[in-house]
């Protein structure tokens, strides 16, 4: 495989929640050095240039294209490939797509987050948006807690009812054997938000979808797409009524547009997030959580996370021990 590009067939069978997930909790807890994401604006889309490394270990570059109009395409509106190195000589050890492993490591800590921050007993969970992320999310809560049942609800119900017609014919491998899950596609957003446990919000919207006055206490709110300063999935009302918590705190502060624009809009201030996941995973526990709570993970992604899952393809492949 030094040779070759490791495809993503490969790269998702490396991947499984049970090794990814507490792989991505270790790498919060350990110094690993991450410089800011850069971003460079293209003509059609977004060119996102992503390191990170381990001193004196492994050393990771993703470079990944985003092109929200692909869909009219028939293409992905995400394209990435990983290369990694050893950080001492700078010598290539493989190069992998990252296609998947960016969707399943996004996943990962969504799963992670919840596992710190959702109610144990979540049952019920609503997925917002029908994209290439959609179903490892649903994967990767069902992971997570003992969800039973999923609701998706997206702009265009065809393609709820199409994610649901594939996670109904078994395309999750985060389901015990033996567990029964049902999936049905959903209309009234309002109703559908107010009836669940656990809400994964991934679209490329630039208006509120999930709102206050329809949450109910003791939801988990997931909130994965909006990675511009000029998109939102959550209105203000939400997040300042809320425990709110992010991956990265300087991330969230220069990207995430839901709490960008509630802080313009008053509503917060950068004082309001309450940890990251470098915090919670260093923690020697999760933080408490009254029943009522409401909580809030805003995901903008981050290069520890596709360095972690790199290393785990690499050794699953013999390539790093």
């Amino acid at each position: 495989m030094r040779g070759e590009v490791i495809p993503d067939e490969t790269v998702a069978k490396a991947l499984p929640w049970d090794d990814l997930v507490p792989a991505l909790r270790r790498a919060f807890a350990e110094d690993v050095s991450v410089p800011e994401r850069m971003h460079v604006p293209l003509a059609t889309g977004t060119l996102l240039v992503m390191p990170a490394w381990r001193r004196g270990g492994i050393m990771g570059l993703k470079v990944a294209t985003v092109h929200p109009e692909n869909a009219m395409r028939a293409l992905p509106a995400v394209h990435a490939t990983y290369l990694l190195l050893r950080e001492q000589t700078g010598e290539r050890l493989c190069v992998m797509d990252a296609g998947v492993l960016t969707t399943r490591r996004t996943a990962a800590a969504s799963a992670l987050a919840s596992r710190l921050l959702s109610r144990p007993g979540s049952r019920t969970l609503l997925m917002i948006g029908a994209g290439a992320l959609a179903a490892p999310l649903v994967d990767a809560h069902l992971w997570a807690r003992p969800i039973d049942r999923v609701m998706v609800w997206n702009r265009t119900a065809e393609r709820a009812q199409a994610l649901v017609t594939r996670l109904s014919e078994g395309c999750c491998d985060g389901v015990s054997a033996g567990r029964r899950v049902t999936f049905e596609a959903v209309t009234a957003l309002d109703d559908a938000v107010s009836e669940a446990d656990v809400i994964s919000c991934a679209t490329l919207s630039t208006e509120p979808l999930v709102r206050a006055e329809w949450v109910a206490p003791g939801t988990h709110i997931d909130l994965v797409g909006a990675f511009r300063p000029d998109m939102r999935e959550s209105d203000g009302a939400l997040l300042s009524s809320a425990r709110l918590f992010v991956d990265s705190k300087p991330g969230a502060l220069s990207e995430a547009g839901d709490i960008l624009m509630a802080i313009g809009d008053g509503m917060l201030t950068p004082e309001s997030i309450e940890n990251d996941l470098f915090g919670l995973c260093r923690a020697p526990q999760a933080p408490g959580r009254a029943a009522s709570d409401i909580t809030v993970f805003k995901s903008v992604g981050h290069a520890l996370e596709d360095l972690a899952a790199a290393e785990l393809v690499a050794k699953s492949l013999g390539i790093i021990s």
